[in-house]
């Protein structure tokens, strides 16, 4: 059921003011599980460069074993950062009709362009028809 023009204009204020509130902001943020990933994949990238350089340096003075570890350091760091990256391209929960369902690239893959716009013609608040 869409908002009335008054219960429009509360909820633009009530967003406003807390768009506003950098304390409230900071604590949505944090609980970003996105957030995290993103951060993870930054320093992921980080080390990842820090190993690429220990390979280097271990080659260049012919040392061998600091070579193999940053090679081993470069490796895991990689392996962090795809996983964190599948957790930034993780689908988010949508609320369909009071349940909660996550959609999953099969489903997406499944329909065409016509099927996904008919869903959502049948999915679409009653009072537009």
């Amino acid at each position: 059921m869409p908002l009335s023009e008054h219960e429009q204009r509360l909820f633009d204020q009530i967003e406003r003011s807390l768009a506003e509130d950098p304390k409230f902001a900071s604590a949505v943020r944090a609980s970003d599980p996105r957030f995290h990933a993103r951060r993870r994949l930054l320093v992921a990238a980080f080390v990842i460069v820090i190993g690429l350089a220990l390979l280097v340096y271990g080659a260049v003075s012919q040392n061998t074993p600091l070579g193999v570890a940053g090679f081993v350091v470069m490796l895991g760091s990689a392996a962090f950062a795809m996983q964190s990256r599948r957790r930034i391209q993780a689908p988010d929960l949508k609320s369909v009709g009071g349940t909660a369902s996550r959609r999953t690239r099969q489903s997406r893959k499944s329909g065409g362009f016509i099927e996904r716009l008919e869903d959502r013609w049948r999915q679409r608040p009653e009072g537009h028809r």
